[in-house]
């Protein structure tokens, strides 16, 4: 099966952004990504509820105490440009984007940050339990909802805002679920630019399959472990 990208032409009342009008070919998929992996995505979710569920009510009350609500949503590019709103545990402050205005307008080291990166290392909105819950990924947990109802992928591109579309090169983002974890989220995270995810997504593309996905989420593990994210 050969998936083509055509004006990001979407389902019925699904909403798209608008790119080139240049048809993109994305190849032959495989077995494994075109059905096996889909598979895998809602076998794993179902089998790790009984676990995740108990620890994201206790981490939802957490959050809920600390001030505020305990989930936060987010519009992001799901496949072929169709708009999704994506589940998290709440870890920024509830007027999280006046704060960020705010901070930019007056530090212009974290203006030339953000304008790269589309990330702060030292980020002002962050709750203290916010920086716990990141460090160990449990924020993402919500996720598994977007995985199990086709939103996602439990690997993939991570999913980019629809304003962040003019600073991602290229349509290679667009022929795969975006993932919970992923070839860039194990890699440099906060260390490379926004534009240079392509190059993760690229290759993560061209070599996927089911060793290479095991291959992360082995990875995915370890960085959950050290505490590398944010």
């Amino acid at each position: 099966m050969t998936a083509h990208y055509t004006d990001l032409i979407d389902p019925p009342n699904a909403k798209s952004v608008p790119v080139s009008v240049k048809t993109y070919d994305f190849g032959e998929e495989g077995f494994y990504a075109a059905y096996f992996k889909r598979l895998l995505d809602i076998l794993f979710v179902l089998v790790s509820l009984p676990i995740v569920l108990p620890v994201m009510i206790v981490m939802s009350i957490v959050v809920g105490i600390d001030g505020g609500l305990p989930f936060y949503t987010q519009k992001r590019i799901g496949r072929n440009g169709r708009i999704f709103t994506m589940w998290k545990l709440r870890t920024m402050v509830p007027d999280a984007e006046d704060k960020l205005q705010g901070y930019l307008e007056t530090n212009s080291a974290a203006r030339r940050e953000w304008d790269c990166t589309q990330k702060l290392k030292d980020d002002p909105r962050i709750t203290s339990i916010g920086r716990i819950l990141r460090k160990t990924s449990m924020d993402e947990l919500p996720q598994l909802w977007n995985v199990l109802t086709g939103d996602m992928s439990l690997i993939g591109p991570r999913p980019m805002m629809p304003e962040q579309r003019n600073l991602y090169p290229g349509p290679v983002y667009f022929g795969t679920r975006p993932g919970i974890t992923g070839l860039w989220q194990v890699s440099d995270r906060n260390e490379c630019s926004f534009a240079s995810r392509a190059s993760f997504d690229h290759s993560y593309r061209q070599d996927l399959s089911f060793s290479a996905d095991m291959n992360i989420l082995q990875q995915t593990v370890f960085v959950v472990l050290r505490g590398t994210g944010y």
